[in-house]
């Protein structure tokens, strides 16, 4: 069943002249993982800000259309409630993740729970479990303003992990990251996925999202390109004609197929295309 509905929804930010989402209609499942694609303006932070709520409530603008999460439209929504039900790693920098305004780690994890009223005990016991899940305890007494960037970004993890979401919105979390920075995040995001959360990432990296994304959406001049399971949308060479990249592997698949040397399938992971050439290996001895 649908956690996140959008039917025909339509949206311009206020003084815009284009729509910055049109005739947009997705479905989001619990428990999967969304990986969300396109080019630069093609609206893939607006349909963030659109499931977390912040398009209408702090944007203002036109919205038309029906945005429905967990039964309610989203125009209806109290954004404190809804934040509690959706996390959102809203920044592409991760020296803007930071609030500024706490001296330790601890205080900076444990901010969102105050804001909420969570009782001291269980703040406590939340932030020091989401440190060991994270490996960040040596942070806890650290100054967040002096971490470095990926170290930053586990912080901001922490911080959105501790509220207990069910529902997390990343938006391109690695833009800034070094290739270790990049696999802290997304082993973070392979943990949160064990869980069963929902996690609705947009990411450039399109060889990482091959490997763990369960649907991808493409999105193309404010409006869905294509939707499906990642096996079957990351494998259509038609996505470069639409601004969208497809993994290294799944380009050599079809090269290969081209050539009259066809797989199976067309790979989208370095697993698969290992799987894959072995099964054609194999069928000719």
């Amino acid at each position: 069943m649908s956690f996140i509905t959008l039917q025909d929804v339509s949206y311009k930010y206020p003084l815009a002249k284009t729509f910055a989402l049109k005739h947009v209609d997705l479905s989001f499942e619990k428990g999967k993982f969304y990986g969300i694609i396109g080019q630069n303006g093609a609206g893939k932070t607006t349909l963030c800000n659109l499931v977390r709520g912040l398009v209408p409530h702090f944007y203002g603008g036109s919205l038309t259309g029906k945005t429905i999460i967990d039964g309610t439209d989203v125009k209806k929504w109290d954004t404190d409630q809804l934040a509690t039900q959706i996390g959102y790693v809203l920044s592409k920098t991760p020296f803007t993740q930071i609030s500024g305004v706490k001296e330790t780690v601890f205080e900076e994890i444990a901010l969102g729970l105050e804001n909420l009223g969570i009782p001291k005990d269980e703040m406590i016991e939340r932030v020091i479990r989401v440190c060991k899940l994270l490996k960040i305890e040596d942070l806890i007494k650290r100054d967040p303003n002096a971490l470095s960037g990926g170290q930053r970004q586990r912080v901001a993890f922490a911080a959105i992990i501790a509220m207990d979401s069910d529902t997390l919105v990343i938006d391109e979390p690695t833009s800034q990251l070094d290739p270790e920075g990049t696999a802290d995040v997304f082993a973070i995001i392979q943990l949160l996925k064990e869980q069963g959360k929902t996690v609705l990432l947009v990411e450039h990296k399109i060889d990482l999202l091959a490997e763990y994304a369960d649907e991808i959406v493409v999105l193309e001049k404010a409006q869905v390109a294509f939707q499906g399971p990642a096996q079957e949308v990351l494998q259509n060479p038609a996505l470069l004609e639409h601004g969208a990249q497809i993994p290294q592997v799944a380009l050599l698949g079809s090269k290969l197929k081209e050539k009259g040397i066809g797989l199976a399938h067309i790979p989208i992971t370095q697993k698969d295309a290992i799987a894959a050439i072995e099964e054609r290996l194999g069928g000719e001895s």
